[in-house]
């Protein structure tokens, strides 16, 4: 079988090689770049399953090489950088990252999230059945299953579950939500996705007052999680 390839853009050689280190030995194939441009062409020539990029880089910011990455790529994207601003977060969501980590890192927590980015690329997406727990989601048929039983959503609630399914994993800003499910012009109504996430987690969630499924990113967002 062969090996994921995971593209490092950090300009601090302990963090290349102890990302190696730590990849390497879950059986993922390395690639590193030190700079933006160097990335962008690494990117291009290796064609990885995953970036993990630093937004402090030494020739260009690490939130202009993502916006260049998603012009053409739909690359799994996990922002690694030592900046912790609840805005700049959101905004590197916003423009196309699929998480974000802030150094220090937990290595286990960075395996699990490489692990989820990667199992959900947008080129492995056929499946339109999506399982978790006791819930099944059909997204063609647009029915929900839970324990066998089906559960009744409106039809809001099911785009608002079936736009989680579709990026499960990944870390969904208030404003990517509000845009995809109600439109560009509700943008800033943040009180729609509060609302009808927490209607969600009544009808998915064992324990809606301590969800496993839908997680609230605190100040950016919610995340569909694999149980």
């Amino acid at each position: 079988m062969t090996k994921p390839v995971v593209l490092v853009v950090d300009d601090e050689v302990q963090i290349r090689r102890l990302l190696q280190l730590t990849l390497e030995s879950e059986g993922y194939k390395v690639v590193k770049a030190e700079t933006g441009e160097e990335g962008i062409r690494r990117a291009v020539m290796d064609r990885p399953d995953l970036i993990v990029l630093d937004l402090g880089l030494p020739d260009m910011d690490g939130t202009g090489v993502l916006k260049k990455l998603r012009e053409w790529a739909t690359t799994p994207i996990i922002i690694l950088s030592v900046r912790n601003s609840e805005t700049e977060i959101i905004a590197c969501l916003d423009a196309g990252a699929d998480d974000y980590l802030v150094k220090p890192y937990r290595s286990g927590e960075l395996l699990a999230r490489v692990r989820t980015a990667i199992r959900h690329r947008p080129s492995t997406q056929t499946d339109t059945v999506f399982r978790t727990g006791d819930l099944e989601i059909d997204l063609v048929a647009r029915t929900v299953k839970k324990s066998e039983e089906n559960l009744k959503l409106t039809a809001t609630e099911f785009n608002l579950l079936s736009l989680f399914v579709r990026n499960a994993g990944r870390v969904l800003t208030h404003r990517y939500i509000l845009e995809q499910v109600w439109g560009p012009t509700f943008v800033e109504e943040t009180e729609y996705t509060r609302v009808y996430v927490g209607q969600l987690r009544k009808k998915i969630e064992d324990s809606p007052g301590t969800p496993k499924m839908l997680i609230t990113e605190s100040g950016i967002g919610y995340r569909l999680v694999e149980i």
